[in-house]
């Protein structure tokens, strides 16, 4: 039985426009590229204190939401997480979600971004 692989990427950026780099420095490995899905959310602190959000699926339903929420949760700007998967063949179910912000949580703590 082959298990589906989660790997977080995360990067400190200013705006979008830095979110769309590391998307493009990411997406030159070619083993993240053909990946099944690379998950994607980001939150930014704008001049006036506000933040500016977004995220992307691609393709794994309702997961680049759930991800922004655990940014929301954390507390934390300027930062973006990438969470690539490479399906194994085995269906998780909700579980994957589980998967998702476990190693996007691990990043963010490797990285220093948050406390453990």
């Amino acid at each position: 039985m082959k298990k589906s692989v989660f790997v977080a990427h995360v990067a400190r950026v200013r705006n979008a426009n830095d979110v769309q780099l590391v998307l493009d420095t990411l997406m030159q490995d070619k083993k993240i590229a053909q990946a099944t899905h690379n998950i994607l959310a980001y939150r930014v602190r704008l001049e006036n204190g506000s933040i500016s959000q977004d995220n992307d699926d691609d393709g794994e339903t309702a997961a680049g939401k759930r991800l922004g929420h655990l940014l929301q949760l954390l507390d934390i700007a300027d930062i973006m997480v990438v969470v690539t998967r490479w399906y194994g063949g085995v269906h998780l179910g909700p579980d994957r979600f589980k998967l998702i912000n476990n190693a996007a949580r691990q990043a963010l703590e490797s990285g220093g971004f948050i406390g453990n």
